[in-house]
């Protein structure tokens, strides 16, 4: 049976519905959920946590249907994007604000073993106006954490901290999690955050999980152009031309694929690329083992942070390809150049017929 269970979950709030939610994860798993504003992110949140009473479906926890029960009965943790931390208690009260109404014992403890994971036993005599956006947040997590809560939910916990505060914290967070084997859905807007700390990813869009898999599932072979775009992926339309003993040949209208993925001969496929799965070269490579070599021009090159996104066009069909300014910097290319795309048949994912 599956740690926790959301099954066709229907919520109506009149101006907006989540509709036939379906899901299951295993304990310790760490859920990532993305998806435009408005996508009914944190409405699944608060029906799990049960703000929200569903009109259908139901929701299981360790094997125990959990729909009825309410809110603080739930042993469920929540941790909103504001910290709303209580500004005139000390950071060691705000922790341990939860577990004062579980116990009266081991709460020192309790409270400074988790502050030492998070790094912030140095701050417990302070209170939170004195604290910077990132200390605020670790606080957050430790009076959520500090009641082990047998299911974490967090609404973009991260968002209002710098970089640097937010590699650092998401750190800290997968060593206590790991420890503590706490299973997590964590709703973000920064793809990151999915590639940093989750192995699960689902895609909502207009009250529907649209797509829901592990990590290189979701983001190798999304199921449609929508989920393809946002995650920044290629969906190329294709017809299987051949798919005997070595690779699978696809056409894609002005060049041709190989693929160690299998389809039927005749069928029409979408084929996935990824950004960061393509190599380029401004010479054609005559001595590299890629089966997949697509003459190309530079169309466009936008700079994002360390890392550029090359837009390749090759006759009508573009490409997007993700590389280090340090490359781009030795490519020495600008639009109109001519660039190869190399692309190993194993990173030609088949999404479906």
């Amino acid at each position: 049976m599956s740690f926790f269970k959301v099954d066709n979950l229907h919520i109506d709030l009149v101006e907006f519905q989540l509709r036939k939610v379906s899901f299951r994860l295993d304990q310790g798993d760490y859920m990532m959920i993305i998806g435009p504003t408005g996508a009914g992110k944190t409405i699944l949140l608060e029906s799990i946590v049960g703000f929200w009473k569903p009109e259908k479906g139901r929701i299981w926890l360790e094997d125990v249907e959990i729909t009825p029960v309410p809110p603080e009965r739930r042993k469920i943790g929540i941790v909103y994007q504001d910290y709303a931390l209580i500004p005139h208690f000390t950071v060691f009260e705000n922790i341990a604000y939860g577990l004062k109404k579980k116990t009266k014992y081991g709460i020192s403890e309790s409270v400074k073993d988790i502050a030492a994971s998070l790094n912030i036993d140095h701050l417990l005599h302070r209170k939170p106006g004195t604290l910077s956006g990132g200390e605020q947040q670790r606080v957050a997590l430790a009076r959520s954490l500090v009641v082990e809560p047998k299911l974490l939910l967090m609404d973009e916990p991260f968002s209002a901290l710098d970089p640097k505060t937010r590699r650092e914290t998401r750190h800290l967070l997968l060593d206590v999690l790991k420890r503590r084997k706490t299973t997590v859905i964590h709703i973000s807007h920064d793809l990151n955050d999915a590639w940093a700390l989750a192995n699960k990813l689902a895609i909502f869009r207009d009250g529907f999980l649209l797509q829901f898999g592990t990590i290189d599932e979701v983001f190798r072979r999304p199921q449609s152009r929508f989920i393809a775009d946002f995650v920044g992926a290629s969906l190329l339309d294709g017809t299987v031309l051949a798919n005997g003993s070595g690779p699978c040949i696809i056409d894609v209208g002005d060049f041709q694929l190989l693929s160690t993925d299998y389809a039927d001969e005749g069928s029409q496929v979408q084929v996935a690329l990824r950004p960061e799965d393509i190599i380029v070269s401004k010479k054609y490579p005559s001595s590299i083992s890629a089966q997949n070599i697509i003459r190309t021009k530079l169309k466009r090159l936008v700079p994002e942070g360390r890392a550029s996104f090359l837009h390749l066009i090759a006759n009508e069909t573009e490409l997007t390809v993700l590389v280090t300014n340090n490359a781009v910097t030795q490519l020495g290319v600008s639009p109109g150049d001519t660039i190869y795309a190399i692309i190993k048949s194993a990173n030609v994912r088949i999404v479906g017929s």
